[in-house]
């Protein structure tokens, strides 16, 4: 048989070579994939059956995005819920809502913009199936399902997913980051920590007395919201800055302690996680938005203190989230936003 011209040879041989260099790059991708959905993704804890029990007849409808934004997806909503700094967790037990912080986090259709609006803990609302009640409360009484309920049936918007912080482990990523950069609006103590008027470079113990504090502060729980937010912003914009980011260990360590200090619904698989984060990698800290849910005030209910919210403006802010504008629209709600300097 005749031997095949140079020409088909050489052309045999590329391609031959293409496609082994191909597979290796497939391998080596697939690989990486898997090494950091595992080493990240598998270091978050499940929480089981959060959706399951809510009938979906009664739930809100998707959002339905209108305004500027090119969607390139659908919108994301979770419903984040954080432990009290000063609560200590046995191992393995997860952070509840009957303490610090309750928020609904929006991830837009274009994965270049994000709101978190924070709901005060002693809001007084509807519980489903048991009267008015503290927010907070809902956790206690039937568990993320109930709080779900509660918090679609208070603001229409829909929630896709549950996440559960440990704000004490995710205080750890200060120590893992080298420390946050804060601005104070006015000089306050807490503990054994003073924190002067400007530039205050913490490190994690520092920070969690931060966060905890509310006595002392002119707006009591709801300058305690916006620290919590102010500390969110912090750790995340110096967790994408460059000395961080080119530091593949010190990266490593911050991702590590991040993902351990988070618990999230079991339909999110690890690589549900991985698409999501590769959705939003866009995304950078300037993007995200912080604001709290609109009040009218407080007052006491029986011996309990709570917080009225405002219906009216309420219904405007999640009107804009559930059509995902709230971003657009931000200027009605300067009062509820995260100022750059908070108290």
């Amino acid at each position: 048989m005749p031997e095949p011209a140079p020409r088909r040879r050489w052309l045999r041989r590329t391609l031959t070579s293409l496609g082994v260099l191909a597979l290796v790059l497939a391998m080596v991708i697939g690989t990486g994939l898997w090494f950091l959905s595992n080493r990240y993704g598998s270091n978050i804890d499940r929480v089981g059956d959060v959706f399951a029990a809510l009938e979906e007849g009664s739930r809100p409808a998707a959002p339905s995005p209108t305004g500027d934004l090119q969607p390139t997806e659908d919108p994301i909503t979770f419903l984040l819920v954080g432990s009290d700094t000063r609560a200590e967790l046995a191992p393995g037990e997860l952070p509840d809502a009957r303490s610090d912080a309750i928020m609904l986090a929006r991830f837009a259709g274009d994965r270049e913009h994000a709101q978190v609006v924070s709901i005060p803990r002693d809001s007084w609302v509807d519980i489903p199936g048991h009267g008015k009640g503290k927010i907070n409360a809902a956790y206690a009484l039937g568990g993320p399902p109930l709080l779900i309920r509660t918090i679609e049936q208070l603001t229409g918007v829909r929630i896709d997913h549950y996440a559960a912080i440990d704000f004490a482990g995710l205080i750890q990523v200060t120590d893992d980051l080298g420390g946050v950069d804060v601005v104070v609006a006015e000089t306050t103590s807490n503990g054994p920590y003073t924190f002067s008027e400007g530039l205050n470079h913490l490190d994690g113990d520092q920070a969690r007395w931060y966060v905890g504090q509310r006595y002392d502060l002119p707006g009591g729980d709801f300058d305690r919201v916006k620290r919590q937010q102010n500390y969110l912003r912090a750790m995340f914009t110096r967790l994408f800055s460059q000395e961080v980011f080119t530091s593949p260990g010190k990266l490593d360590s911050a991702l590590r302690a991040v993902t351990s200090a988070v618990a999230v619904d079991d339909a999110l698989s690890n690589g549900d996680l991985l698409s999501m984060a590769y959705s939003l990698r866009g995304l950078t800290p300037a993007d995200v938005e912080f604001f709290t849910a609109p009040v009218l005030g407080t007052g006491t209910e029986g011996a309990a203190s709570v917080v009225y919210l405002d219906q009216t403006a309420g219904e405007r802010m999640w009107g804009y989230l559930q059509t995902d504008s709230l971003g657009q629209n931000a200027g009605e709600f300067s009062d509820e936003a995260l100022p750059d300097v908070p108290r």
